[in-house]
C-alpha cells in the first residue's frame, strides 16, 4: 500500500547569502525548478538552520555553510524527519550517515560549493560556477575553467567582475550593511540563466559596480597594522564601507601577492573585530584550522574566519598569526 503524502510538506532552500551560495542554488534551481522559502543572509551569518523548524515530509537544499557549525541544528531536522540534500567546502568533520542526509562535501583548497553542484549537474551551466569561483577567491581554478571551455579573455575578465560584485554585497555585520538582501539579489540572478546577460542588463549590477568604486575609494593610502616576510595585518575602521570591503580587500592582497598570507581585522560597534584570514599555503597552513583555535572561528583551507575577536587579543592574535604562517609554531592561546 502507497505511503500517505504530507500535502503540508515544504521546500527550504538554505544557503550562504555570498557569490558561491547564490551562483550554487541559481545552477541548481535552473535545473530543478521548485519553490521554496530562501534562509539566508550575509556572509557571515553561516547558523542558517538553526532559524527554522521542519516537520516530516519537508525537504531541505542546503548550499555553502559549515557542516560542523550547524550540526547541532542538522541533527534536529533530521530527527524531525526532513529530508535535506547538503552541497559544502568547508569543515564538516562531524560528517555523518543518515538515510534522509544527501551530502557533497568536498574541503578541497582548489573547490567551492557552485563546483560541487557543477560537478552535481554535469555542466549544465557551468558559467555560473565560474562567476563563483571567481567571487570565492579561486582565480586559477576559475580561469582554468573558462579557458578550457573556450571564453575569451574580455569574457573572463566580465565573470570575474560578476563574481567579484556578488561577493562583495555578501559582506557586512548584518543585512543591513548590504547593497541588497542576499535572497533579493539571488531573486534577480535567477531571472537570467545566461551570466553575461546579467552582466549587460541588470540594474543590480550597475548599482553594485557603483557602490564597490565608492567604498573603495576609501581604501586608498591604507597601511598594513604589522608585516613580515609572508604576512600581513590590516585593520579596518568601524564603518560600514570596511566592513563591506572587508572580504574583498583579503581576496585582492591575496591574488597581488599569492604566497604571503593575510589578516584584515575589521573593528565592529562594540569595539570587537570580525577577522578575515587568508593562507598563502593551503595545503600545509589551513586558515581554517587556524580560525578554529578561537572560540568563533572557522572556515575553510584557503579562507578563513574569526566573527568575534576581543579588542584585548589583537596583540596575541597578530603574535599567533606569523607564528602560525611563518612556519613557526602552532599557536597555543589561552582563550575566554
Amino acid at each position: 500500500m502507497p505511503a500517505e503524502i504530507n500535502h503540508s510538506a515544504k521546500f527550504y532552500d538554505v544557503f550562504n547569502g555570498d557569490a558561491d551560495g547564490i551562483c550554487a542554488l541559481h545552477q541548481l534551481r535552473l535545473v530543478q525548478h521548485r519553490n521554496a522559502e530562501l534562509i539566508t543572509g550575509a556572509k557571515r551569518d553561516i547558523d542558517l538552520l538553526s532559524r527554522f523548524e521542519s516537520q516530516t515530509g519537508d525537504c531541505l537544499t542546503v548550499l555553502d555553510i559549515s557542516l560542523d557549525s550547524n550540526i547541532a541544528a542538522l541533527r534536529k531536522h533530521l530527527a524531525a524527519g526532513a529530508e535535506i540534500t547538503y552541497f559544502d567546502h568547508h569543515n564538516a568533520a562531524l560528517a555523518f550517515e543518515h538515510e534522509n542526509l544527501h551530502l557533497h562535501c568536498d574541503m578541497a583548497a582548489d573547490v567551492c560549493s557552485s563546483i560541487l553542484v557543477n560537478r552535481y549537474l554535469r555542466g549544465q551551466h557551468w558559467q555560473w560556477a565560474v562567476v563563483a569561483a571567481y567571487g570565492d577567491n579561486l582565480p586559477v581554478v576559475a580561469t582554468a575553467m573558462a579557458s578550457q571551455a573556450g571564453l575569451k579573455e574580455l569574457q573572463r575578465k566580465q565573470l570575474q567582475e560578476l563574481g567579484t560584485l556578488l561577493n562583495y554585497n555578501a559582506y557586512g555585520e548584518s543585512v543591513d550593511d548590504l547593497h541588497f538582501h542576499p535572497a533579493a539579489l539571488y531573486e534577480a540572478v535567477h531571472e537570467y540563466a545566461d551570466p553575461f546577460e546579467f552582466f549587460n542588463n541588470a540594474g543590480q549590477f550597475d548599482f553594485l559596480c557603483s557602490a564597490y568604486a565608492n567604498d573603495m575609494a576609501f581604501m586608498q593610502g591604507l597601511r598594513a597594522y604589522s608585516q613580515s616576510a609572508s604576512t600581513s595585518v590590516y585593520i579596518l575602521p568601524p564603518q560600514a564601507w570596511a566592513r563591506r570591503v572587508s572580504g574583498i580587500l583579503a581576496n585582492q592582497l591575496t591574488q597581488d601577492q599569492p604566497g604571503k598570507s593575510f589578516a584584515v581585522l575589521t573593528a565592529k560597534p562594540d569595539a570587537s573585530y570580525v577577522v578575515s584570514v587568508r593562507s598563502g599555503n593551503a595545503e600545509r597552513y589551513p586558515a581554517s584550522e587556524f580560525c578554529a583555535v578561537f572560540a568563533t572561528g572557522g572556515g575553510r583551507r584557503g579562507a578563513g574566519g574569526i566573527n568575534n575577536l576581543p579588542e584585548s587579543e589583537v596583540d596575541s592574535f597578530v603574535q599567533a598569526f606569523i607564528a602560525y604562517f611563518e612556519k613557526m609554531e602552532k599557536p597555543q592561546l589561552s582563550l575566554p
